[in-house]
């Protein structure tokens, strides 16, 4: 048997990809950091308006993601004109519908705010305006920028976004700190730098996939909708995008609990955070590799090798996460001595993330990636119900009673977290193993 992907081609999809977002998280790192010299209002505006723009962000993902499964079915079974096609109509409908997104944030900014936040004090909506309605602009380059990534990773070329990403994330650090030190523009400081660097890389991903030598490529061909295959992208994409949103409402929501918690339990729950993202970097890094690689294997009508790579790349995620963590539990006391907290602030940190880190060792591959192993089989409902009804209940649910009538504050808040984690696992690894998602690869 001919197998679809060698280890090189893997390696090659693979370490880019990691590197990316490793190269993501700690560029927003150094943002809040520069921000945090202008001072507490912009620092509150900017985290504020931050949590709104993750739930736009995941949505984009999600569009982006059902093209990707699309396009990587039809290279999968060697349709080349039809994979190109899809990739015009993603670009398009992605495009479209972000700046519809876009037009109505900038309209509503304010209503957007308060519906969010409720009552926030006058010098934070300022900030939180103007950093708003900056990002809502940037949103659909963000949207053709994350649509064109998708496509050069459904081809297995992660290189190209990689070094877009690297040139996109020097321009916006560099301009954070021209603008935000030298220019002493505040919030505008961090907002205009985004949407320069998100429009440049936007411009180069699309450029670069115009190119007619590519697998896949943008003809030259007068654009027409096709709703069937709109209708295919989107039957991924929405079900992913409702997901995604419901899940980074879920996480504001959490964050309002633990914010009642006092101040000491909000600054440990903001570093474990961090501290957990490091540890999961590896696993967000699979789960783009999982849509390309499921979704060739799906659209050679190989559901052995839908099998043989889901277990091999889930091997690689346990593997690499138990080594990330574990080094980071290892060394947790000294790092945790960097962010100066105090003392009661450090030891709750500590707890969280040996709570969250330990944990994910076991648990995390297969809440979040496996389930992308299922999405890009065409398996989106049921992934859509599960993820929403584990966080609405166990990590929403569940945390008002740990942390709230419990008493056991963001301790009781992460516990429900895992018990979410474990229910997912149960959920994803049992429609894997029954060979549900079977019937669903021919759609």
């Amino acid at each position: 048997m001919k197998m679809i992907f060698s280890n090189k081609d893997l390696k090659k999809l693979i370490i880019p990809l990691i590197l990316e977002q490793a190269l993501a998280i700690t560029v927003g790192m150094a943002d809040t950091m520069m921000i945090s010299s202008v001072g507490e209002a912009a620092v509150s505006g900017v985290s504020l308006v931050d949590m709104f723009n993750n739930l736009i962000i995941s949505v984009l993902a999600a569009l982006a993601t059902g093209g990707a499964v699309v396009t990587s079915q039809f290279i999968g079974a060697s349709k080349r004109e039809e994979a190109c096609r899809s990739a015009k109509q993603l670009l398009w409908v992605d495009g479209l519908i972000t700046v519809g997104i876009s037009l109505l944030v900038i309209v509503g900014h304010r209503g957007i705010l308060n519906l969010f936040f409720g009552r926030i004090e006058e010098d934070v909506m300022s900030n939180a305006i103007l950093y708003l309605i900056i990002s809502a602009v940037s949103f659909p380059f963000l949207a053709i920028y994350n649509a064109c990534a998708a496509l050069f990773r459904s081809m297995g070329n992660s290189g190209i976004t990689l070094k877009v990403s690297i040139l996109m994330n020097i321009l916006n650090v560099g301009g954070n700190a021209v603008c935000v030190f030298g220019l002493k523009m505040g919030v505008a400081g961090v907002a205009v730098p985004s949407l320069i660097s998100r429009a440049v890389a936007a411009l180069c991903l699309y450029i670069l996939l115009k190119n007619p030598d590519s697998l896949i490529h943008l003809n030259k061909d007068r654009f027409r909708f096709d709703g069937k295959m709109i209708k295919k992208i989107l039957y991924i994409g929405i079900p992913s995008g409702i997901e995604n949103g419901i899940f980074q409402l879920g996480r504001v929501v959490v964050v309002s609990i633990i914010a009642g918690f006092g101040t000491a339990q909000i600054a440990a729950n903001g570093v474990a955070n961090s501290l957990d993202s490091m540890g999961c970097i590896i696993g967000q890094g699979m789960n783009l590799v999982m849509i390309t690689v499921i979704g060739q294997c799906v659209g050679a009508g190989d559901l052995a090798q839908v099998k043989h790579y889901t277990k091999k790349l889930l091997l690689i995620t346990y593997t690499a996460t138990a080594v990330t963590n574990t080094l980071i539990l290892l060394f947790l006391r000294p790092i945790l001595g960097l962010y100066g907290l105090g003392a009661e602030a450090t030891e709750l940190a500590y707890i969280l993330v040996m709570i969250h880190n330990g944990m994910a060792m076991l648990l995390w591959p297969a809440s979040f990636v496996l389930p992308n192993m299922l999405r890009a089989c065409n398996d989106v409902r049921y992934t859509m119900t599960i993820a929403i009804f584990s966080m609405v209940t166990f990590r929403i649910g569940l945390s008002l009673v740990f942390g709230v009538s419990m008493e056991m504050g963001a301790v009781g808040v992460w516990i429900a977290m895992v018990v979410d984690w474990v229910f997912r696992v149960i959920c994803f690894a049992g429609r894997y193993l029954q060979g549900t998602w079977r019937k669903y690869c021919n759609l």
